[in-house]
């Protein structure tokens, strides 16, 4: 069976970057927020004490912020100079193919949403990590400067960070558990592991299935041989 080259080495070493930082940060953060609960004096014990858990949170925090903003930076020059597409960019599409997908749920239709590159689930996800990981980066850096930053801003503005640092770090890792896990890894089309972010391959008979405009659109490039007997078809419009 064929593969198709879908990530590169630059979006799976982002991406293993990230759930790396992703779960050392919630190992931290959880125990320093439920500070009460046994569990949290427990993790702390094992990872050295509060002091050494506040350290690694910081410095992971840190990395982090520098990988958003290399991400963002790299992302926008690329799209820019045109060596990629802005495949991650919500369009109105987007939001027919939800509706679309719920009718066909609900049994109200047979007719199933086309997808390319990304649909409209992981684009969802896509920007709530980039604009919830911008959250929480402004946020922990004000918690990690307060002094200075109180200096030009209202006193009120560090306590609002410590809430909005907290709630979006437990909303973010909930986000995480109930929907990135299930549909990368516990969907029945996928389930028991999807491991294309981690080889970067994926076979055209899963691209056929998930990302059909996509496959289409390759195949009309002429970089994908077309099924046999099957005409070319004409360039698919994202």
């Amino acid at each position: 069976m064929s593969e198709i080259v879908r990530f590169t080495r630059r979006q799976r070493a982002e991406h293993l970057a990230v759930m790396t930082l992703f779960l050392l940060l919630a190992l931290t953060g959880f125990p320093q927020k439920f500070f009460q609960a046994g569990l949290s004096g427990t993790i702390v014990r094992l990872l050295g004490g509060l002091p050494r858990v506040r350290f690694v949170h910081r410095v992971c925090g840190i990395v982090f912020a520098a990988l958003t903003v290399s991400h963002l930076v790299t992302s926008a020059f690329l799209v820019l100079t045109g060596r990629a597409r802005a495949s991650l960019v919500p369009r109105r599409r987007d939001f027919q193919d939800a509706v679309t997908t719920l009718r066909y749920y609900l049994g109200l239709s047979q007719e199933q949403a086309r997808f390319d590159h990304f649909d409209y689930r992981q684009k969802f996800e896509y920007w709530g990590l980039v604009l919830g990981g911008t959250l929480m980066v402004v946020t922990g850096f004000l918690l990690y400067f307060p002094t200075f930053f109180t200096g030009f801003l209202p006193g009120q503005v560090i306590p609002a960070a410590k809430a909005a640092h907290s709630s979006e770090g437990l909303m973010a890792f909930l986000i995480v558990v109930t929907w990135h896990v299930y549909n990368a890894h516990l969907n029945p089309d996928i389930f028991p592991f999807d491991k294309t972010i981690f080889t970067g391959r994926i076979t055209t008979e899963r691209m056929r299935h998930e990302h059909a405009l996509e496959l289409e659109r390759l195949e009309a490039e002429g970089r994908v041989p077309a099924p046999p007997g099957d005409e070319k078809p004409p360039s698919a419009h994202v």
